[in-house]
């Protein structure tokens, strides 16, 4: 075991675990639609098939247990990241076929599958490998990078696919080539990960001792609801990012749109770097701030400031909608919104870790990232319609109204802060 290091600096590790969470979930979630529409697959179908792709994310939470009780988190996470190389490799061939679309969409449906179950594993892994004042600090910087992730797999690598085809007069060819690229990168990310993740001594294959003491999917599920004011914080997971799952179904549309209709009137160039980039990057930096605010301070400190933080700024959109400021402004306020919604994204997410308490701590995290990926998305199915019967400004205002409930129950939360 002296080969075997037991850590390892969170900085060698921590970002490329969540690039490779980021990764697949924005390929497989948002690239897929653009791949499907160069390749001349109608709107109708894209909606349909691709809408179900989500669903792993949402029930990742039943097989949770799985992989708490079989093998070690890091064994997980390289068996997942190799399966995810072979569908996005799988993928780019079945490109090149006339059956491509239900052969790429049975690798996406895989990979969303395998990309679920690497994040059941990451989280976990994050929860062994670090210690809990490093698991907040870091807290900030693993969201940073996942959204760098999407900010590569929907900006650069979308981006290389139109830059093929125009060189090379051919959609299928350029997409073959994008997906193949990312292939190889899991691959990267897989030898990496092999080489430099330590071996927590608390990711240990649980089989025996599980099942020696008896334990089950139900024992599993049944503890994480016997939690200590559990219904408190259900209803905290599914109500506290509600306004902004309104919000983020509406964004890049309001800057779209044009004056006459509400909206800002923005090219698409240009809401990729308001949005896509300055905001993304202000999100980050937020991210990392607010991480850092809550391991120096503690979370008892810092929850209102930061939860204020993150649900104030949604009044810029009102502002915005209402107005229709010029380009010169909206860089700033969207910056800002990003900005506090990254500071307090931090409080959901340390609440999250604290929902994973006892020894099954990778399933408890996965059953509460499952309730979290159905709070954001049941609210996203209405936002599109609210909208167009209220209008833009009416439509933000009741966002910021709808930010009201998920506060309100931060007070009944139980009591969990960690000892420094």
């Amino acid at each position: 075991m002296a080969d075997k290091p037991a850590s390892r600096s969170p900085w060698a590790f921590v970002p490329s675990l969540y690039f490779g969470e980021g990764l697949p979930y924005i390929l497989i979630n948002t690239v897929s639609v653009i791949l499907y529409k160069k390749m001349g697959v109608d709107n109708a179908s894209i909606a349909f098939w691709t809408s179900w792709l989500y669903l792993p994310w949402v029930i990742k939470m039943l097989w949770g247990p799985l992989v708490d009780m079989s093998s070690t988190k890091r064994n997980w996470v390289l068996a997942t990241q190799a399966a995810m190389a072979v569908c996005m490799l799988f993928t780019a061939w079945s490109l090149t076929t006339s059956a491509f679309f239900f052969l790429s969409l049975a690798a996406f449906v895989a990979g969303a599958f395998i990309s679920a179950t690497y994040d059941i594993a990451t989280d976990g892994f994050y929860m062994l490998a670090l210690t809990e004042k490093e698991q907040a600090f870091f807290v900030g910087l693993r969201s940073g990078f996942y959204r760098l992730a999407m900010i590569f797999g929907s900006g650069l690598l979308v981006y290389l696919a139109g830059s093929f085809e125009l060189a090379a007069g051919n959609i299928s060819l350029s997409w073959t080539l994008v997906m193949g690229a990312a292939g190889g990168i899991f691959a990267l990310l897989f030898v990496y990960h092999y080489v430099l993740l330590p071996f927590p001594k608390e990711d240990e294959r649980r089989e025996t001792r599980d099942e020696r003491h008896g334990t089950s999917f139900r024992e599993i599920i049944t503890a994480y609801f016997q939690q200590e004011k559990i219904s408190v914080l259900v209803a905290f997971i599914l109500l506290y990012r509600l306004g902004e799952a309104m919000l983020l179904k509406l964004v890049s549309p309001f800057l779209l749109d044009g004056h006459s209709v509400g909206g800002l009137g923005l090219t698409t160039s240009q809401v990729g770097i308001v949005y896509g980039t300055v905001g993304i990057l202000s999100l980050v930096v937020g991210g990392v701030l607010g991480g850092w605010l809550i391991a120096r301070f503690g979370l008892r400190r810092c929850v209102w400031p930061l939860v204020i933080a993150m649900h104030l700024p949604d009044l810029f959109f009102v502002y915005m909608a209402w107005q229709q400021p010029s380009l010169n402004l909206v860089y700033p306020l969207v910056a800002l919104e990003q900005f506090g919604y990254g500071m307090g994204f931090t409080v959901f997410t340390v609440y999250l870790m604290y929902s994973a308490e006892g020894k099954y701590k990778t399933s408890h995290y996965a059953i509460s990232t499952g309730i979290m990926a159905l709070g954001m998305m049941l609210p996203g199915f209405l936002a599109g319609w609210l909208q167009q019967q209220v209008g833009y400004t009416a439509f933000f205002i009741i966002v910021c109204f709808l930010t009201i409930p998920g506060m309100l129950t931060i007070p009944f939360l139980p009591k969990r802060e960690r000892r420094e």
